[in-house]
């Protein structure tokens, strides 16, 4: 019954005009210093101006449990860590500890007139951060401080150590309200990216207006309308604007779609939102469920983001228009003129993507399942950096060669001038014959040999090295010599074609491998080099699958595949097996009666025979008989078609429908691009020191951060705040992207609203010291 009794909380007995700080405690305070009670009694108290005592209290109250430190933070008016810092003072320090400290700079600026001149110079010769800190002696956070000065921007009203002027400023008393701040480098503000505060989550402007006009369709759509907002989620999603709309992606859409009928979204709205969606790692339609509409809404500039069905309806009508064909084109010559260096070689390679719906889908070998099941198959184009150009949707069974041919005059328009490019693919699609067309077409060939030949004698080999576009030197053991191959089919049937063969030893393995190729000025180290980096372009396909959901099926709608549509006959390869296997009988019985004559034709030692036609035939039975019943499968074999119509071979076989998978794949080609060309400016353009593997984690990371969306309608600017990620390398390498995006003057889609961006300082808790 005790026991009971003593579990019970006491009652709550506080005088009156207090405050609860919690079932304990209570507190009041004015202007004349403040009071604690515990339990009714007068625990703590402290005079005005008393930092130290104040702060005693609130220490006190929490290490005796009267109240938690959230509580006491609460009531005090600052923060948990705040109430944190306060008690390792205390148990460090003692009172004195708890004294307000003197504000202002602790020690001599290195930034000086001469060492701001100095990081001006180095910057403007397009030296790094990372080495203009080495060369001057300051950090990386005073070399953007020294050049925001020397280009006239500000610094916040708090002083960062490093860059903190000469002469100590007078103390100020310290705001309780605030709480103690915690003293970082501060974030400096530019005069083009004034420090505005604005709602935290403020609600979208209100578009109900708009769509009641948009469901009678007497609005072309609802343009993008930005309200002022902190910590807005997603906000991150608007570093990917300048990367998308450098891949053409929205403009060459309204070049070949023109605008979507009358309603609330835009083909802009729709194409930035799919992108955003992808960005996200929710490429499919279904994705739009499992990610926040008015989150995504505020990035869109309107009140919420389109629902599953709407984006479905939407792509629907694209798909009617039958030309994404012409978008994706547009969009592959838009890339070459904007990196015609890329462009100087193309890798071209075949997709294969599994079906596992109930519809007929024609069977082809799938690699990675290693046995053939319903699939399409995909001709996809890269340029030297493995970044996608062209995809095209290829026949059943077609095979790479067969693609290739059919997508010469593609690649002569995407390239767009009769310069001769380096086209690369592997073995599958190894052709004579085409190789002998690419030339024809203004195309160099760069692809493996396929087939046994002999070894190349090892003295023609020596060491050839090439350095890669990253500085990265490659050594091989190489023989450069030249071939000619024979052409079996088409029109040059008979005619020979020569190569230059680059041949490599792998003394790992002990065997020879062979490149092909009719580029003779490149040196054997860069043909090695070239032919080696066509995995870039697995590397597309593996990360397409892990984060673009690049082998998702986007519609399930078939239809009917051309009846008429000639395809090989499978009964033709069941009598060809006939024919090889009555083959090998012959060569059997040919061997049995041969060993049967030579026995009969050496009779033992002092004996004698007489060899009869009627043993001869005897012996020579087997053969006759084998030969007899290769005859006849060579002449049944000869009467099959080679080819039939497919209704005659495979009845009811269907398609998916493709215009629906290749406008998912040019929204895929931008995102992944749009992905490539940031991670490429982390790398090149800030002094991220671990760029080179952390830098498609790094953008993936920010493109989901948080930020502030301040809309500057007298400058027609949108200022883009982001908060700070989780490390402060982090965030100095996304503050360096930010000045690289902003001089790209990029305004955003439907507006003339120019982006402009910024991220905030990264704060750390000040020590004790």
């Amino acid at each position: 019954m005790m026991a009971g009794m003593t579990a019970q909380p006491p009652l709550p007995l506080a005088p009156g005009g207090t405050r609860p700080v919690s079932a304990a405690a209570a507190m009041v305070e004015d202007t004349d210093g403040g009071r604690v009670f515990v339990h009714g009694n007068l625990a703590y108290a402290w005079d005005g101006g008393d930092t130290a005592g104040r702060r005693f209290a609130a220490v006190s109250l929490v290490r005796i449990k009267a109240a938690t430190q959230l509580q006491v933070a609460e009531a005090f008016a600052v923060k948990p860590a705040s109430v944190r810092r306060w008690d390792a003072r205390l148990a460090d320090a003692g009172v004195a500890g708890l004294l307000a400290e003197r504000k202002g700079p602790k020690r001599k600026s290195k930034l000086t007139a001469d060492t701001i001149a100095a990081i001006g110079g180095l910057r403007d010769g397009g030296a790094s951060y990372r080495a203009i800190a080495a060369e001057t002696g300051v950090s990386q956070g005073s070399v953007r401080a020294a050049l925001v000065l020397a280009s006239g921007g500000t610094r916040t009203e708090e002083a960062c150590p490093a860059t903190a002027s000469e002469t100590p400023p007078e103390p100020e008393p310290e705001v309780e309200g605030e709480g103690e701040p915690e003293k970082d480098c501060p974030a400096l503000i530019s005069n083009d990216q004034p420090a505005v505060q604005v709602p935290v989550l403020a609600d979208p402007v209100d578009r109900g207006a708009e769509r009641v006009l948009a469901a009678f369709g007497l609005i072309g759509y609802a343009p993008p309308v930005f309200a002022g907002c902190a910590r807005a989620p997603l906000a991150g999603l608007f570093l990917a604007l300048p990367a998308l709309t450098a891949t053409g992606l929205l403009a060459t859409a309204h070049a070949v779609y023109g605008e979507l009928p009358n309603g609330f979204y835009s083909l802009d709205t729709m194409l930035c939102e799919s992108v955003f969606r992808a960005l996200l790692g929710q490429a499919r339609a279904e994705g739009a469920a499992r990610i926040d509409p008015p989150a995504l809404g505020r990035v869109l500039g309107l009140d919420r983001a389109p629902e599953v069905k709407t984006i479905r309806r939407k792509i629907g009508l694209l798909a009617a228009a039958g030309k994404a064909g012409d978008w994706i084109a547009a969009m592959a010559r838009r890339h070459v003129a904007a990196r015609p260096e890329q462009a100087a070689v193309l890798y071209v390679d075949g997709h294969v993507r599994a079906y596992q719906g109930t519809r007929k889908i024609a069977k082809t070998h799938v690699p990675r399942l290693k046995f053939p099941a319903p699939a399409t198959v995909e001709t996809w184009v890269a340029d030297a950096a493995g970044d996608p150009l062209l995809v095209v949707l290829a026949e059943p069974a077609a095979s790479l060669a067969s693609e290739l041919r059919r997508l010469i005059p593609q690649l002569r328009a995407s390239v767009g001038d009769d310069r001769r490019v380096l086209v690369g693919f592997d073995r599958g699609g190894w052709s004579p014959t085409l190789f002998a067309d690419l030339d024809a077409a203004g195309f160099d060939t760069l692809t493996w040999r396929k087939g046994k030949i002999a070894d190349i004698d090892q003295s023609a080999f020596a060491e050839h090295s090439h350095i890669d576009e990253h500085g990265r030197t490659h050594t091989w053991r190489l023989a450069d010599t030249e071939v000619t191959l024979d052409i079996a089919d088409g029109p040059r049937a008979g005619q020979v074609f020569a190569m230059r063969q680059i041949s490599l030893f792998d003394a790992a393995i002990t065997r020879q491998m062979h490149i092909l190729t009719t580029r003779r000025d490149l040196t054997p180290g860069e043909i090695r080099h070239r032919m080696g980096s066509r995995w870039r372009q697995e590397n597309h396909y593996r990360y397409g699958r892990i984060h673009f959901d690049l082998d998702s099926h986007d519609t399930y709608r078939a239809t009917d595949d051309d009846a008429d549509r000639m395809v090989p006959n499978l009964a033709k390869k069941t009598a060809y097996q006939q024919v090889e296997k009555a083959r090998r009988a012959l060569h059997l019985a040919e061997t049995a009666s041969e060993a049967a004559l030579l026995a009969a034709h050496s009779p033992q030692p002092g004996t004698s025979v007489v060899l009869t036609n009627e043993m001869i035939n005897t012996i020579n039975a087997d053969v006759h008989a084998a030969q007899s019943t290769l005859d006849a499968a060579l002449a049944a074999h000869q009467t099959i078609p080679a080819r039939l119509p497919l209704s005659q071979v495979n009845p009811g076989q269907q398609v998916l429908d493709t215009e629906t998978k290749l406008i998912h794949h040019a929204i895929r080609i931008a995102a992944y691009n749009t992905t490539r060309s940031l991670a490429r400016a982390i790398v090149t353009a800030t002094g991220y020191t671990r760029a080179d593997d952390e830098a498609h984690t790094l953008i993936r990371t920010a493109l989901a951060g948080s930020g502030d969306i301040i809309p500057d309608t007298a400058t027609d600017t949108l200022h883009i705040r982001l908060d700070p990620l989780s490390a402060p390398r982090h965030t100095a390498a996304i503050d360096e992207l930010c000045r690289v995006l902003n001089d790209t003057n990029t305004i955003y889609p439907g507006t003339n609203l120019t982006l402009r961006y910024s991220i905030k300082s990264h704060r750390r808790p000040r020590s004790n010291s």
